[in-house]
C-alpha cells in the first residue's frame, strides 16, 4: 500500500492545500486542484530543464510550450492561433514570449496580410528534436515502468481538456459577478 493510499485511509484525510476548500460540497475537487497545481509546476520545471539538458537553457515554460507548438505540424501560426492552442488571455504574454524566441533565431517572424505570423526556424526546429530525444530518455521510459496503458493516458489528457472547459466556465461567471 503506498503511502498516500495510507494517509486517504486514515483520519488525516485527502491531501489538499486548502483544507477549507475540502469541506465543501465536493472535497475531491480541492484534492484534484492540489494535484493540477503540483503538477503544474512540475510540468513546467520539467519542461525548462529538459530544454536546457537540449543545449537550450535560459526559457521559460511558456516559451518552450510556445516553441513547440509553433514547430507542431510545421505552418505558420498567428498570435490568436497560439493563444488559443494554449488557451491564454493574455496576448501581451504571448507576444513577448514570440519576440524572445525571434531574438534567438528559434522562429522566424512573417506576416499573412494584416496579421504577423510565426513559423518554425532550423534552429527552433533541431532544439524541439533534441529536446524529444531527452524526453524520450528520461521521461517516457520513466511513465512507461509505472505500467499507465497509453489509452489511460490518453483518457486522463481527455478528462483535464474537459475540466478546463468547466473551469473557463465558471471563470466566465465569475466575470460577470
Amino acid at each position: 500500500m503506498t503511502q498516500e493510499k495510507s494517509l486517504e485511509n486514515s483520519s488525516i484525510g485527502p491531501i489538499v492545500s486548502s483544507s477549507h476548500l475540502a469541506t465543501g460540497a465536493m472535497p475531491a475537487l480541492s484534492e484534484m486542484e492540489y494535484a493540477l497545481t503540483v503538477a503544474s509546476n512540475a510540468f513546467g520545471r520539467w519542461m525548462v530543464r529538459c530544454m536546457s539538458a537540449a543545449g537550450l537553457s535560459g526559457l521559460t515554460p511558456l516559451e518552450v510550450q510556445i516553441l513547440h507548438s509553433v514547430n507542431h505540424r510545421d505552418r505558420e501560426k498567428t498570435l490568436g492561433d497560439l493563444c488559443t492552442m494554449l488557451n491564454i488571455e493574455d496576448t501581451h504574454v504571448v507576444s513577448y514570449a514570440i519576440k524572445k524566441l525571434v531574438s534567438l533565431d528559434l522562429v522566424i517572424a512573417g506576416k499573412r496580410g494584416k496579421e504577423k505570423t510565426v513559423k518554425i526556424a532550423d534552429k527552433g526546429a533541431e532544439a524541439c528534436d533534441k529536446y524529444k530525444e531527452v524526453r524520450e530518455a528520461l521521461l517516457v521510459s520513466s511513465i512507461q515502468s509505472m505500467g499507465l496503458e497509453e489509452a489511460d493516458v490518453s483518457q486522463i489528457a481527455a478528462m483535464l481538456r474537459a475540466l478546463s472547459g468547466q473551469y473557463d466556465q465558471a471563470a466566465r461567471g465569475a466575470a460577470s459577478l
